[in-house]
């Protein structure tokens, strides 16, 4: 080796020396980039706005301690709109809450369906001890599904859903069985249909998941969640009267939040 050469040789080797470097035996790893936040919107009805959960902001009833509103405070998700109403429907997200989304929108969340068949009647129906008026009205909501009309409307709202925000993961979730398990035959009956309601979201998510297998979308169940947490158990994460009769507590919103974290 030339006398200079080797005087740069030594002089380069002290510098790496006193950095570290050789002790390391390599250069330092650049640090790995941090992945961008999603830009998130939360669609559907008062499950999705938060009713129950209290400090109501607007008359949509969304609440500071509804599932989105938590979701957000989670690193790595940045809420952009929260269009979710109370009383919404199916007509209601595919009308008035798709202005909301893009094609940079890069999560989606979805809480619909309930209304369409009118849960919250049924449910203050079968409360009420009425078999009669129970069984009426889950009839009434039974023909929505067992006549496919209500497949038909989820369908629907969930590709309109992927065509509005084609680069988004949408998460749909289902509802919790508002009463704890019962020997009341009309108890019995009101959890059957919200089981069905739920059964007739995840069926309709996986046709769509089959359609467009590239698309990305999912279904969170929470009924487990909310085990042990009903109507009628010690600690119930859902209001029983009252105004936001049938909807979950601020700790029934958190159990929402985990699940649908949980899948994120």
């Amino acid at each position: 080796m030339k006398p200079r050469i080797r005087l740069l040789s030594s002089v380069l080797a002290a510098i790496l020396a006193a950095s570290g470097v050789l002790a390391a035996g390599a250069l330092p790893a650049s640090a790995a980039p941090t992945a961008p936040a999603n830009k998130y919107v939360a669609l559907g009805d008062s499950y999705a706005a938060g009713q129950g959960g209290g400090d109501y902001v607007d008359s949509c009833l969304q609440s500071p301690n509804g599932y989105p509103a938590l979701l957000d405070a989670v690193k790595g998700t940045n809420l952009l709109r929260n269009v979710s109403c109370s009383l919404a429907t199916t007509g209601t997200v595919t009308t008035t809450q798709l202005s909301s989304l893009n094609r940079g929108t890069t999560l989606v969340t979805l809480t619909v369906g309930g209304n369409d068949l009118n849960v919250a009647g049924v449910a203050a129906a079968c409360a009420s001890a009425d078999p009669v008026a129970c069984g009426n009205a889950i009839s009434t909501a039974g023909a929505l599904i067992y006549s496919g009309e209500l497949t038909a409307r989820l369908a629907d709202t969930y590709a309109r859903v992927a065509a509005a925000a084609p680069n988004a993961h949408v998460v749909v979730t289902g509802y919790p069985l508002l009463f704890a398990p019962s020997a009341n035959p009309l108890i019995a009956q009101l959890n059957g249909a919200t089981m069905l309601l739920n059964q007739t979201i995840q069926g309709v998510v996986a046709q769509a998941q089959a359609i467009r297998p590239n698309s990305s979308i999912e279904y969170v169940d929470v009924s487990a969640a909310f085990a042990g947490h009903g109507i009628g158990d010690v600690d119930s994460w859902v209001y029983f009267a009252g105004p936001d009769a049938f909807h979950p507590t601020p700790a029934g919103y958190q159990a929402y939040a985990a699940a649908i974290q949980a899948a994120l």
